[in-house]
């Protein structure tokens, strides 16, 4: 039967042309099926109106596990008591704000009500300042060599973005099992005639490797981000400026730093607003410890709301309201940033 098919010019149909076949048959039926509610709704609303259809279910979505929640949560930090549901609370108004903005020094957290709120505001702080000036500088130097000519090229792409595949909860685990007491890295160390570190008995060491584990972790998303504006730039500049006989680090500072600014916005703020509501890289590798050295705000937050024997919603509540306006000033920041670069 094949023989003659082909022996009258039509081509031999194999498994994948059939499967590619029925799949169009069934996206031809699926769409002649909605077709007529489609055109009945658009002869309802108009035209212009048809996108906000396509939106609706995104918009339904958000609308039920984003803008609710963030109403929610506003009500329970105006609200007081153990209660779970809302109508069961009574309105305490800014009491929960005041409580947590009352303080001798805003420096000392000692002089604080609520001194582990801003114990875990300052241990914020160190790390998003040190976790914002290691992952800019890795990525970039990270994106400035896989830019270049070199040998396996795409195989250190893969591995530097690798890391981000990861679950945080994995990536904590695993660099929790190489630097604990007994772990992979104290066993290599005794085995060359050193003494074992405790590395999250020392808040100094506890900060360090939480910082280098979220660098580790999500640095090759930041590098991909800089590879892309790397990549965009004309190689017909650097033609230009190798045949001025420019040095490498003039062009590197006149050429490549303006033109790969808007990538390394891009990726400023977004490792700051990472940094600012970190939890669960920090938490499963140190647990906040030793103490509180390690203790971030969210963790606060969830301790607070969830973690303690005495729930405090409302407390909780209102610290994470004071967590999303900075997150959205810095939001703001970003977006006049980046209208003032483009123009």
């Amino acid at each position: 039967m094949t023989d003659t098919m082909r022996s009258h010019g039509e081509p031999a149909r194999g498994p994948s042309a059939a499967a590619a076949a029925v799949t169009t048959g069934g996206a031809n039926a699926l769409m002649r099926l909605t077709d007529p509610p489609m055109r009945a709704v658009q002869r309802l609303i108009g035209a212009a109106r048809m996108p906000y259809v396509f939106l609706l279910p995104n918009l339904v979505f958000f609308g039920l596990f984003v803008f609710l929640p963030i109403g929610i949560n506003i009500v329970f930090s105006v609200t007081g008591g153990t209660a779970l549901f809302p109508a069961e609370r009574p309105y305490v108004g800014a009491e929960h704000y005041a409580r947590l903005l009352d303080c001798g020094s805003y420096l000392e957290a000692a002089s604080c009500r609520e001194d582990l709120f801003w114990r875990g505001v300052g241990n914020t702080l160190t790390f998003t300042v040190f976790q914002m000036v290691a992952m800019v500088l890795f990525s970039l130097i990270t994106a400035l060599v896989l830019n270049r000519p070199i040998r396996g090229r795409g195989f250190f792409r893969a591995v530097y973005f690798f890391p981000v595949l990861l679950s945080p909860v994995v990536v904590a685990l695993i660099w929790k099992w190489i630097l604990q007491r007994d772990g992979l890295l104290n066993a290599v160390l005794t085995t060359a005639g050193g003494e074992k570190i405790l590395f999250f008995v020392d808040p100094g060491w506890a900060m360090f490797w939480s910082v280098f584990v979220s660098v580790w972790a999500h640095m090759g998303f930041y590098t991909l981000i800089l590879l892309a504006g790397l990549q965009a730039i004309p190689r017909d500049v650097y033609e230009a400026a190798e045949m001025d006989g420019t040095r490498p680090w003039r062009v590197f500072h006149r050429i490549t730093l303006p033109l790969l600014w808007p990538n390394l916005l891009v990726v400023l703020v977004l490792v700051l607003i990472r940094s600012v509501q970190v939890f669960d890289e920090v938490f499963v590798l140190t647990g906040g410890g030793p103490g509180t050295a390690t203790m971030m705000v969210v963790q606060y937050i969830y301790t607070t709301a969830f973690a303690n024997q005495v729930q405090n919603f409302g407390l909780a509540g209102a610290a994470s309201v004071l967590l999303g306006v900075v997150l959205f000033v810095l939001t703001l920041i970003q977006l006049f940033l980046t209208r003032r670069r483009a123009s």
